[in-house]
């Protein structure tokens, strides 16, 4: 009975020996080193890859935002507030302007075929919208200059990208919309196209939140 008890106990104390040195290794030990090193050689990653305006962050440049107008009474969608560059139809992103903290609800696709009715409808609505938001005087879209991805959302619904052909047709709006010149306005969007990954990976494209920003800057300057 005694060789059983003791036994026993010396299982137990080695079971909790193991238990106090796992949770010291895998809780403590590895958590800190892992963060060690994500802190020290990818710092910016590591912290959610965060836009900063006037010192404080607005967002991060992996998750798009939406620019919209406040919505209205009987609203079920806010209307784009035209002075921003526009990214792509979300789903799940809350209003949000360049100097506010943005509310992010839910991810996800549409989950509908391409000869889904809702789908079609969707595409049709969001191509007209497009091409009347950015239509102004003197220049007119046409509808195949309208790229895919102005009026469709990516597989996540949160892409903060758009492609370069999406941000030249708002080129004449947003220079109308915040008095500056159309050179300008395309200077911006030259400067903040970044090229395929390693060059040969993905698509060129334009991270919308920090081309936003700029253009906040040069309006403020102008």
């Amino acid at each position: 009975m005694n060789n059983s008890v003791m036994n026993t106990a010396r299982l137990l104390w080695a079971g909790l020996r193991a238990l106090l040195v796992l949770t010291l290794v895998t809780g403590v030990i590895y958590p800190l080193v892992v963060t060690g090193i994500a802190q020290g050689l990818f710092r910016d990653q590591a912290n959610g890859s965060e836009i900063t305006s006037d010192g404080e962050v607005v967002g991060s440049s992996l998750i798009g935002q939406s620019y919209s107008l406040p919505q209205k009474t009987g609203q079920e969608t806010p209307e784009p507030d035209l002075k921003w560059f526009q990214g792509r139809p979300q789903n799940g992103l809350g209003s949000n302007s360049v100097n506010t903290q943005y509310k992010l609800i839910l991810s996800g696709a549409t989950n509908r075929s391409a000869d889904n009715k809702d789908l079609i409808d969707w595409v049709s609505a969001a191509k007209k919208a497009v091409i009347e938001d950015n239509s102004v005087n003197g220049y007119t879209v046409k509808p195949s200059e309208v790229p895919a991805d102005a009026v469709t959302s990516s597989g996540s619904g949160l892409d903060p990208d758009i492609s370069p052909q999406y941000a030249d047709i708002q080129v004449h709006r947003i220079a109308e919309k915040n008095g500056l010149s159309v050179a300008q306005v395309q200077k911006l969007v030259d400067d903040h196209t970044e090229s395929r990954t390693l060059g040969f990976i993905g698509e060129p494209r334009v991270n919308v939140l920090e081309l936003n920003i700029a253009l906040k800057e040069l309006a403020a300057k102008s």
